[in-house]
């Protein structure tokens, strides 16, 4: 097994190109958007994490105190769905079968318990400002051959990223995981 590693920091021009590198999804086509997403998410993750945490240090320095709160109980709320998702069978057919429903119960989870703390504005601003930018730039942006190329590698086992051990976690990357065995065993059997 390939060793975890952190990829590069993507430059700007590449992060964020002209309007020509940028495409409306197919909202039609709910696998092909969601396979964009994954892509972009695992190419641009420390491009994301940069984002996240410049997000992160704003919100910080303002609510120091809701900040850790709301940390706390995303962190908590997650670890707990991960867990659940590897020891309950009723869980773990959810996640498979539904993987984005499942994220979407991760996010309410939280928001609930965040608003019976009270810092649910920490929640909007810190958490899900970030969250929606990364998601939406993983949908409007278009993949290119370099963005393939290292999710083929990292699909196959050959490279290991944190956010693709989340992703993974999560549910999401197991039908990359599946084409990818097919494809291999295809043509070991020709």
């Amino acid at each position: 097994m390939a060793k975890v590693e952190l990829t590069p920091l993507r430059p700007w021009d590449d992060f964020f190109p002209g309007s020509e590198r940028f495409g409306k999804p197919d909202g039609k086509d709910l696998a092909k958007w969601n396979n964009r997403v994954v892509s972009n998410l695992l190419y641009y993750q420390t491009n994301y994490l940069a984002l996240a945490i410049v997000v992160f240090l704003i919100v910080g320095f303002l609510n120091p105190l809701g900040m850790f709160t709301a940390m706390a109980v995303v962190s908590g709320v997650f670890l707990g769905s991960v867990w659940a998702g590897e020891n309950r069978a009723v869980i773990n057919n959810f996640k498979r079968q539904n993987p984005t429903a499942f994220v979407i119960a991760i996010m309410v989870a939280s928001y609930i318990l965040i608003s019976m703390l009270g810092s649910v504005m920490v929640f909007m601003t810190a958490i899900t400002l970030p969250l929606a930018l990364i998601f939406a730039h993983a949908s409007f942006r278009l993949r290119n051959m370099k963005n393939k190329l290292e999710n083929k590698i990292e699909g196959a086992g050959l490279k290991r990223s944190p956010m693709g051990i989340l992703l993974e976690a999560l549910g999401q990357q197991e039908e990359n995981f599946q084409k990818i065995q097919s494809f291999l065993e295809g043509k070991l059997k020709e």
